[in-house]
């Protein structure tokens, strides 16, 4: 997943200034002893002791630009908007990174050189990651969550989408896993990758009608687009942050798709009893019932495109952990294979 960075642009700071400026407690108007860090590709976030600060890096990928303020502040914007909705309380708004007359950083004022989304900081212990990892996840709290969903995908806004147009979409998909998956440079098992492909593309020669009855039934939503443990906090109100802001098309989904996606990651986390919790939940809140061997396929589609994503961090100019990532990626393999035996 190369990045593509611009030259600065006219009114642009670099990045490792902004960095420096918001690594600093001083730099934020509520007090803070100390300010965690954490980066990924696309953003770094800043945790005081209250709050958390989102910075959009100015990177350019095929399936997002945020190259230039102007891009940043509406993915910004569109971020907190469309996370409100299964987050209502948690994201607070959009605050200015600018420069004063003079020419210092600060929060809030001044000349805009960047937008941060800013959230109130949930407690991570909450977290559906966390405690798979502590083995307290327990049976009720998969049912509230699943019913969370179910009013959530009921009252979301229908996708216009044709059966042809879905099933298009993912034998594009599945060609574009393949083709990643198997560039030499990743020393992944060729076989295994064509095998898997090969069932997936079966299925839905075979089995397309599925896919068409989802969409006759306006199935397919706008959704959240990144379902995963760490993006979920349990309890008596559960919240779901992070959706995927960037790419509206991401976000248009079979809600038996997303919650298959939620599934594996869990099962990969060590909690596959969760998948089984959730649908039947979800089934009985929703009156959705999806055929078992359309949530295999889904299933084993999605740990293809994690596979994917996995690998591709051996694209980056430093790759570090790359028997991490390596060893990630062989695992979704072996769970999309195993999946291809539900496929009927």
């Amino acid at each position: 997943m190369p990045e593509t960075r611009t030259a600065l642009a006219e009114g642009e700071v670099d990045l490792r200034a902004k960095v420096e400026f918001l690594l600093r407690a001083s730099s934020y108007p509520e007090p803070t002893r100390e300010v965690e860090p954490r980066e990924t590709h696309m953003s770094w976030v800043f945790l005081t002791e209250q709050y958390a600060y989102k910075l959009k890096k100015p990177v350019r990928y095929p399936f997002l630009d945020f190259s230039t303020i102007e891009l940043r502040r509406r993915n910004c914007e569109e971020e907190a908007r469309l996370n409100r909705r299964l987050a209502p309380d948690v994201y607070l708004g959009v605050v200015a990174l600018g420069l004063d007359d003079s020419g210092r950083f600060c929060l809030g004022g001044g000349r805009p050189v960047d937008w941060l989304v800013k959230m109130r900081r949930l407690p991570a212990e909450r977290t559906l990651d966390y405690l798979i990892k502590a083995n307290r996840v327990r049976e009720e709290d998969i049912g509230i969550l699943a019913r969370r969903l179910a009013a959530f995908y009921r009252d979301a806004a229908k996708a216009a989408i044709g059966a042809d147009a879905c099933r298009d979409l993912f034998h594009a998909d599945i060609a574009a896993n393949e083709a990643v998956l198997i560039r030499p440079s990743y020393r992944l098992p060729t076989p295994l990758i064509g095998s898997i492909g090969a069932a997936q593309k079966q299925y839905l020669l075979v089995h397309g009608d599925r896919l068409d009855q989802r969409v006759r039934e306006k199935r397919i939503v706008e959704g959240h687009g990144d379902l995963r443990p760490e993006h979920i906090y349990l309890g008596a109100d559960p919240l779901i942050t992070d959706c995927l802001e960037f790419n509206p098309q991401l976000r248009i989904i079979d809600p038996a798709d997303e919650l298959a996606y939620l599934a594996i990651e869990c099962e990969r986390e060590g909690a596959p009893q969760v998948g089984p919790l959730l649908f039947q939940a979800y089934g009985e809140a929703s009156g959705d019932f999806p055929p078992p061997d359309l949530v295999a396929f889904y299933k084993s589609y999605r740990a293809l495109l994690r596979a994917k994503i996995a690998i591709s961090h051996l694209d980056e100019l430093d790759p570090r952990n790359s028997n991490k990532w390596r060893e990630r990626a062989r695992a979704y393999l072996e769970l999309g294979q195993s999946y291809t035996r539900f496929f009927g």
